[in-house]
Parts: C-alpha cells; sequence; structure tokens
C-alpha cells in the first residue's frame, strides 16, 4: 500500500492519496488550503468523533508468542521457538511506530515477516509491540524509545541484530549510533535515513506547512498526535471510496468467503489506528523530515550527537522501487553515511511499494529468506570474530 497521486477536476495542484496515516496531515492541508486551514481543522475534531462508528475488533498476532517484557513505550513479544539455542544473538524487529499496530510485521499466516525469519532458519525472532500514546505519555519523546529500545537488548544480553521497519528503522540506525558494540548486523527496510533524498512527494510535502500546523494537530488531541484525526481525515478527503465504495466492494464479493475475510482482516489493522505522543510525533516532523538533522549528523539522542558514520556493523538496505512513502533513494543513501565498510553493506531494489516490504507476499517469499541467511551469517560467532 503506498500513496498514488491523481490530478483533482476541479484543481490545478495535485492530489496525494494516503494509507499510511503517519504523513496524511501534510498532504491534506496542502489539497485543503484553498477551502480554508481553520475550517479543516476544526472538522478534524468532529471527524475524529464520527470515526469510532462501526469500528472492528483491534487487530492480532498472527504467530505464537510470549510478552518478556512490558515497558512505557513497548510490549517486546518472543517468537522464538522452545527449543531455539539460548546463545544465538536474538534479532529484533523494530516495528514501525507511525499510527498503526505493529502487527504489521505478523500480519497474517503466509503474510508475516516474523513467520518467513522463523521459517528461514532464525532462532530467536523477537518484535517491538509499541503501545498506543496515552494521555500520561504525552511528553515521551525520541529518547524515551531508544532508552526503552536499550533496556530490551540489555535483557536479552547486550548484542542483537536489529531489523528496522520503515520509521523503526531511523530508530534502530539511532541505535546503532549510540551502541554500536550491541548491535551486530543491521537491516533498514524502508527506512528514512536522508529524508532530503530524491524526489518523493513526502520530501516536498514535508517542507510545505510550518510547524504550527502540527502543534495545534497535537494540542487538539490533547497533547498526542491522535490516529483517528488521522485516519478520519484522510477518509473525509475520499468519502465517495471510504464511506461507500468499500462497502460496494464487499457486497460485490459476498459470495467470495476469502475476499470477505481478507477484507476483515485488513480493516481490524487499518480501522484501529494508534496515538502517538506528541512531543515524538513533533520531533520527527520537525527534527527528521523538516531538518534531515540525523542525516546530517546534526541530531541529539540521550545526550549525544550523533553521526551515521557511528554505524560500523554489517548492513543489509531493502527499498522498493515503486515505493513513494520511503523512495529508495532515502535509503540508499546510507551506502554513503555509514562507517560500515561498503563491503560489508548489501543493498537492495525489490519491485513493489511501501508496505509490500513487510508483508507482500512476493517479497516475503524471494527477497526476506535471503535477508534472514545474511542476519545469520552475519551474526554468528566467526562473524564477530572476524569484525573484531
Amino acid at each position: 500500500m503506498g500513496m498514488d497521486m491523481d490530478m483533482d477536476k476541479n484543481l490545478k495542484t495535485p492530489r496525494y492519496e494516503h494509507s499510511v496515516p503517519w504523513f496524511w496531515p501534510m498532504a491534506a492541508a496542502i489539497e485543503m488550503e484553498q477551502e480554508g486551514l481553520q475550517l479543516f481543522q476544526n472538522n478534524m475534531r468532529f471527524l475524529a468523533e464520527a470515526s469510532e462508528v462501526e469500528a472492528p475488533p483491534p487487530p492480532e498476532w498472527a504467530t505464537a508468542n510470549r510478552v518478556v517484557q512490558d515497558l512505557d513505550t513497548m510490549r517486546l513479544r518472543d517468537f522464538s521457538a522452545p527449543h531455539a539455542d539460548p546463545t544465538t544473538i536474538p534479532v529484533v524487529v523494530d516495528a514501525p511506530y507511525a499510527g498503526h499496530s505493529s502487527t504489521i510485521a505478523d500480519y497474517t499466516r503466509g503474510q508475516s515477516l516474523v513467520e518467513t525469519l522463523l521459517n528461514s532458519g532464525l532462532q530467536r525472532v523477537l518484535a517491538t509491540d509499541w503501545k498506543s500514546a496515552t494521555a500520561e505519555m504525552r511528553d515521551y519523546g525520541i529518547d524515551k524509545y531508544l532508552a526503552d529500545l536499550d533496556i530490551v537488548v540489555e535483557a536479552l544480553g547486550g548484542r542483537v541484530a536489529l531489523v528496522g521497519l520503515c520509521q523503526g528503522g531511523w530508530l534502530s540506525a539511532m541505535y546503532a549510533c549510540l551502541y554500536p558494540q550491541k548491535v551486530a548486523a543491521l537491516v533498514l527496510a524502508g527506512a528514512p535515513i536522508d529524508t532530503d533524498a530524491g524526489n518523493g512527494p513526502i520530501k516536498k510535502l514535508a517542507h510545505e506547512l510550518p510547524l504550527s500546523f502540527y502543534e495545534e494537530m497535537v494540542a487538539a488531541g490533547g497533547g498526542r498526535m491522535l490516529g483517528q484525526y488521522m485516519l478520519a481525515g484522510w477518509k473525509d478527503m475520499h468519502p465517495g471510496k471510504q464511506y461507500f465504495g468499500k462497502f460496494i466492494d464487499l457486497y460485490e464479493h459476498i459470495e467470495d468467503k476469502c475476499y470477505i475475510a481478507r477484507t476483515e482482516h485488513f480493516e481490524r489493522w487499518y480501522e484501529n489506528p494508534i496515538d502517538l505522543p506528541g512531543r515524538y510525533y513533533l520531533q520527527a516532523i520537525q527534527l527528521l523530515f523538516k531538518e534531515n538533522r540525523f542525516a546530517k549528523g546534526e541530531f541529539i539522542a540521550l545526550g549525544k550527537t550523533l553521526s551515521l558514520s557511528q554505524i560500523v556493523c554489517p548492513l543489509y538496505l531493502l527499498a522498493g522501487k515503486a515505493d513513494d512513502i520511503t523512495t529508495p533513494e532515502q535509503v540508499f543513501a546510507a551506502e554513503n553515511l555509514v562507517g560500515t565498510p561498503r563491503e560489508r553493506i548489501v543493498s537492495k531494489l525489490v519491485p513493489g511499494g511501501h508496505i509490500g516490504l513487510f508483508m507482500g507476499s512476493k517479497t516475503l517469499r524471494e527477497t526476506w529468506p535471503e535477508v534472514s541467511k545474511w542476519i545469520a551469517a552475519n551474526s554468528s560467532g566467526q562473524a564477530l570474530a572476524a569484525a573484531r
């Protein structure tokens, strides 16, 4: 699922259609500027309430797991088999924290990154299950999420392989800068590392609106960026498609049990957005997407100025050819910014868009088993000895 762009018949400006809520406020506000930004912001409050009608049950994890850490920001879920060798390096999937549930990493049987990693020979696989922000969490910033990630790593023995998906990718890369000795191998999939790279629509949108716009959105949510705001507002941009079209499609396929099951499963994930702490959200918008401080070596985390050159572990970069949420250039820019020797970097471009990198059947079948083998090879005892 990505972002499509078409031309509204009544407007000269392009219309950006979004299905990833993180970026929705930028595009929606630009498009509706002619109709009045203030009216748009006022309508958000009403839409957030209206969107609660007919909400499906929350999504569930597809693969058996147990919660081994319950922290302020996340639950750490362990999918490892009971017979897993406890001496092997654990693999932690750092799921996106961008407005939807972390279950995207374990969406359903046959479309699960977690399942694929396990079936490809990795014995210890865990995933971050990021919590929806409560009112008490509204002041959590990026530092808090990095600190909790470090608690997880320490509890797992102090050394892990990190698989960062989308927004979880830049968080994992930051962690690898802070604690290079704790990261045996790093996979970044659809992760925006250099947000100024390429010419994707997100790059343009990130610079169109002042920070005050986002601050007002967060204030309207009581210090949080509410998932219902983002999702309901996007739907209102396309009421025919979102409020009527999908029900017409469902009626037309009413005899197709597989179609109905797929639709119901997707709706459980899509229609249950999560809230983000206002501080975390505004830091990401300003410091990462507007000012691009991480790629410039100017981002300060846990009291330290981060430089991507501090990353020295084996690195695997994965990008989608049709990904217009995180363009390939934003991912592959890391090649020239990290301290990892070029011969220990793998860069792979695959067909498809953004969400397909994590749950697309073709990518899971053809690409992620290769990534799994790479992780195993680069986090073994021999590989670690060679790195030292």
